[in-house]
């Protein structure tokens, strides 16, 4: 179905019946995998950019709750939706192993607008990414900056995948390279690739939250050629090993490191930095 590229998909586990009913309610809003087990959901959240987890009631045997639970822990970021569609007397149990498993969300398809119900809570159980955190916090540093400035770090932070180097970032502002380092140092700002070193660490501190994901899991999604590069970069820029910025660092944290590093200090310039 048609969405947004740089929308996650959802992954699933669901009576056959249930699948073509959600994929016409997401229609437009997610792409779904379904799946056959636990495993294949949970392999797919650790090697896949997967926004949220449904679970149907029905499908709910005690095998697969006590993976829902591992699922809970390991990705404790991934939101996670049971699906409740069945009338058997068995639902009612599996709906409070499904609780006890750690999924805080039910929804009951059997109601009116139910399935309108189900597309409202995945739109709003997207795990809260850092990039909305960070643009939230950055709109009242920058408050009256350029719309220019503002577009500076909305791509830096929303773009899928993350940008490596100002030679991809600079189209992006619609500049060339030399154009967009020109208009940084005329103000004294740092430069676009130290922007983008710690933009790029927020967003990797914010997967690291999940235990399930491995530093080489997110390396990879982060664009590093290997997870040894990775672990380079943060000798580089902060001097020190991944496992320790692993325990060092949140999404919060490496972000609040990011705007006192490289915007409050410049709230000034930057109100006057308009690259376009």
């Amino acid at each position: 179905m048609p969405t947004d590229q740089n929308s996650p998909p959802i992954s699933t586990i669901l009576t056959p019946s249930e699948r073509s009913s959600v994929d016409a309610a997401g229609q437009g809003l997610y792409e779904t995998l379904h799946r056959d087990s636990m495993d294949d959901v949970i392999r797919d959240v650790r090697e896949r950019r997967v926004a949220a987890v449904v679970v149907s009631v029905a499908r709910c045997t005690y095998g697969e709750t006590t993976r829902v639970a591992g699922l809970m822990k390991e990705f404790p970021r991934i939101p996670a939706i049971a699906l409740l569609s069945s009338t058997e007397p068995a639902a009612s149990q599996a709906v409070l192993s499904l609780g006890r498993s750690g999924v805080r969300t039910l929804v009951d398809v059997r109601a009116k607008d139910g399935w309108r119900a189900l597309r409202k809570a995945l739109a709003d159980s997207s795990p809260t990414e850092i990039s909305k955190i960070a643009l939230d916090a950055l709109a009242i540093d920058l408050s009256g900056a350029p719309a220019a400035c503002w577009q500076f770090f909305e791509v830096m932070f929303t773009t899928v995948p993350a940008i490596v180097t100002v030679e991809a970032f600079a189209p992006r502002l619609h500049l060339p390279s030399a154009t967009l380092a020109s208009r940084l140092t005329r103000l004294a700002l740092p430069t676009a690739r130290h922007y983008l070193n710690l933009a790029r660490l927020t967003r990797a501190a914010r997967l690291l939250e999940n235990p399930g994901l491995s530093i080489a899991n997110v390396s990879n999604r982060m664009e590093y050629s290997s997870p040894q590069a990775f672990g380079r970069h943060l000798g580089v820029t902060l001097q020190i090993t991944a496992s320790t910025f692993r325990r060092t660092y949140d999404g919060e944290r490496m972000l609040t490191l990011f705007r006192h590093e490289l915007v409050l200090p410049y709230i000034a310039a930057l109100r006057r930095f308009d690259p376009s």
